[in-house]
């Protein structure tokens, strides 16, 4: 019988990972970008998720909404300001278990100087061996956020008092994990 592993450490794959988000458009669309730039990393008992913690670390200037001026904006003073913060940054503080596949995770995130504690949901979508003998696990991750919660302010009202930007962003994060010989 194999023994269980308790500080087992897995990192993201980043061919095989991405983290989107999205946002309202004129509060008549909905405009999605990801992050090309990030890694993950989980550390914890492989039996024992409640045990685990996750880090994540994004390069906001990796910004990507296939619009060149407005990823410029996204990384300019309004937005991210990627001159001055290098980093967005999601440390767990907890995790608790729904069932085999779901849990909640709570944490951290700081995006430019503001920190704010957030709950995401976590589905883990399996874990298999590869056909090069590692193990890697996949997982969905969803949550949503206040924008302006975090400094993001930037807006314009335009007709009949809507304004371009909505203030709720939905993050999608669908993450290949490979566990650390």
């Amino acid at each position: 019988m194999e023994a269980k592993k308790e500080n087992v450490v897995w990192i993201s794959d980043p061919a095989h990972s991405e983290i989107e988000f999205s946002a309202r458009h004129m509060m008549i669309s909905t405009v999605k970008g990801n992050f090309e730039k990030f890694t993950v990393k989980a550390t914890g008992s492989h039996d024992d998720p409640e045990r685990a913690s996750f880090e994540v670390v994004i390069d906001p200037s990796s910004v990507n909404t296939r619009e060149k001026d407005r990823d410029n904006h996204l990384r300019s003073k309004d937005f991210f300001d990627v001159e001055k913060f290098k980093e967005i940054r999601f440390k767990s503080k907890s995790i608790k278990k729904v069932d085999a596949e779901k849990h909640i995770i709570r944490g951290d995130l700081t995006i430019k100087d503001v920190t704010k504690e957030i709950e995401i949901t976590s589905y883990l979508e399996g874990v298999i061996k590869d056909p090069y003998g590692k193990t890697r696990a996949g997982i969905t991750v969803e949550g949503e956020i206040k924008r302006e919660d975090f400094g993001l302010t930037w807006n314009m009202v335009i007709e009949a008092g809507k304004v371009m930007v909505g203030s709720k962003i939905k993050i999608t994060g669908h993450v290949e994990m490979i566990m650390q010989e």
